[in-house]
């Protein structure tokens, strides 16, 4: 195995777990003592000042970026996709997030590329992306009868499907923007932060100040540093390193680390349905990512 490639794997799989940790920290967060707009301060204001010396040497407007494309990656990985996630996370419990996000944004990514690029795909990858069809609307039917989950989880289920869309578009658009992974996540939240201001002074984000300190701190700690800053970073790594539809293969692990982790740390229930749709949609994201054909 060599260098370039060890170095991609270790990224994605740091993504992933990031990207889990993320769903159950933010899942906890709008359940208990705040809401999408305070998370949302932290996720993406705490990245914008620690990386505030690399965006003054980058600029808001990068050397050599089109503005299209500094549009797509602001709005695929910026404030409007954590938003929507945040918003979801208030009707859908997290194993949804890893069932549907993990599923949809290795489809959305590998629709993309086809459409794009004109990439073909083998019977294996189209084999993976039925199964993860298949397995999302089983998953999303059981949902809606009322066997999976509570009352009105549809809701969160298409913002993480919208959201998950938005995150395949940054994905494409990352590897072509020619911006480092350090100077994609400074513009990224600056950006994000700048979005988020004019919000602020109309609607206020009144829970950071009366929300116990503790949880906070925890917020700070797992949406700004760790998700906000080293999640997107490992995660555009992991994109230079192998590619966009490769990189998506992260997202295999995702349903069910986020299941389990959402059971044992919110105490979330962990049915047969879900358990089964997470195994499905790990095992199709697996197949459709293509990288199973790779000798690795």
């Amino acid at each position: 195995m060599n260098r370039n490639l060890a170095i991609g794997l270790l990224a994605a799989l740091a993504a992933a777990l990031i990207g889990s940790g993320w769903q159950i920290a933010s899942r906890h967060g709008v359940t208990t003592t705040l809401g999408p707009l305070e998370l949302a301060v932290l996720r993406y204001g705490i990245p914008a000042l620690v990386l505030l010396p690399l965006l003054l040497r980058t600029g808001l407007f990068p050397q050599g970026l089109p503005r299209g494309q500094l549009v797509l990656l602001v709005l695929g990985g910026g404030l409007p996709f954590g938003l929507l996630v945040l918003a979801g996370a208030q009707w859908a419990p997290a194993a949804h997030m890893g069932v549907f996000m993990a599923g949809s944004v290795p489809l959305f990514t590998a629709l993309g590329v086809r459409l794009v690029h004109g990439e073909r795909f083998s019977g294996q990858r189209v084999a993976g992306l039925v199964l993860i069809v298949a397995a999302m609307m089983v998953f999303a039917a059981s949902t809606l009868t009322g066997v999976s989950s509570a009352a009105g989880s549809w809701r969160g289920d298409l913002l993480f499907i919208l959201a998950a869309l938005l995150w395949a578009v940054y994905t494409l658009v990352f590897r072509g923007s020619g911006l480092t992974p350090w100077q994609g996540a400074a513009v990224i939240n600056t950006w994000s932060l700048l979005l988020l201001l004019p919000v602020l002074l109309v609607v206020g984000a009144p829970r950071l100040l009366t929300a116990p300190w503790i949880d906070v701190a925890w917020q700070a700690l797992g949406q700004g540093l760790v998700a906000g800053l080293l999640g997107l970073v490992t995660y555009m790594i992991a994109i230079a390193r192998l590619g966009a539809a490769h990189a998506s293969l992260s997202a295999a692990l995702v349903p069910i680390s986020t299941a389990l982790g959402a059971a044992w740390l919110l105490g979330e229930p962990l049915g047969a349905g879900t358990l089964a749709a997470s195994v499905l949609v790990a095992c199709g994201v697996a197949l459709a990512s293509g990288a199973l054909g790779r000798r690795v």
